[in-house]
């Protein structure tokens, strides 16, 4: 069994719903509570499990941000594995996530350096690294129905972007969407073997503008409009500006009979 995540590019809205829901879960999982750094202070900070970065992609009009999570990608010959010293950090044979040992940590940051994708994170408090665990204390837990048994950034993704499975069965869904998508490890080419997998962002298609003979394109429309809001708007102004003046001079003149 090879246990992993496949994350959709394509629908990824970047809304930190992932991130938040892990460092929720996390917090009292089996790693212990994930801090936070100065949380109301002029630079907040704290230790995540996930991190969303955003990128612009393409040039204008034809550009669009990219929305990346990054986690942990519990590789297939793990670095931050091979260099640990006391072994606290270890992969699971039976279902390839790779995990810390708290007791056997001692902070030293080797691991951290070694991982390429900086998915590990030194909690300041405990002395002892910390990182995704796929919320192994969860997706075994058979007190929970069987729907629920996935990670926690998986359950809340609003856009259904991220998704959980097994990656040695190839019938998974996981194992299908990587084929139907070309899904891709992240930077492959360092022989780490990553499981997790990134579906890339579809091809934008763009939409022709409708030609000027057939009424003008969207932008002058809206132009259009906006001119027609402005004058009926000053054309109100105007009629109200005569309306008052009409009042005032009927006022003096009544003064003055009077």
């Amino acid at each position: 069994m090879k246990l992993g995540l496949v994350i959709d590019l394509d629908t990824c809205v970047g809304c930190q719903a992932c991130a938040v829901a892990c460092k929720q879960w996390n917090t009292s999982g089996t790693t212990g509570a994930l801090p936070d750094y100065q949380p109301y202070g002029a630079e907040p900070s704290g230790l995540w499990f996930n991190r969303v970065r955003h990128y612009e992609v393409g040039d204008f009009p034809a550009n669009r941000t990219v929305n990346f999570p990054l986690s942990c990608m519990h590789c297939e010959d793990a670095a931050c594995v091979d260099v640990c010293p006391t072994g606290a950090s270890y992969k699971r044979a039976e279902d390839g996530i790779v995990l810390i040992d708290q007791d056997k940590c001692m902070g030293c940051n080797y691991c951290s350096w070694a991982c390429p994708y900086g998915a590990r994170e030194l909690d300041r408090h405990s002395g002892t690294m910390k990182k995704c665990t796929l919320c192994v204390d969860r997706i075994y837990d058979t007190a929970l129905p069987a729907a629920e048994r996935q990670p926690a950034c998986v359950l809340t993704c609003p856009s259904h972007a991220r998704h959980f499975g097994d990656f040695d069965d190839p019938q998974s869904k996981v194992s299908q969407l990587v084929r139907e998508r070309q899904g891709e490890g992240l930077m492959e080419d360092l022989g780490y073997a990553p499981v997790n997998r990134y579906l890339p962002p579809r091809k934008s298609v763009q939409v022709p503008s409708a030609a000027r003979g057939e009424g003008g394109s969207l932008l002058d429309k809206l132009k259009g409009w906006l001119g027609r809001q402005n004058r009926a708007a000053a054309g109100e102004s105007a009629k109200q500006s005569a309306s008052e003046s009409a009042d005032v001079s009927a006022s003096g003149s009544g003064e003055t009979e009077a």
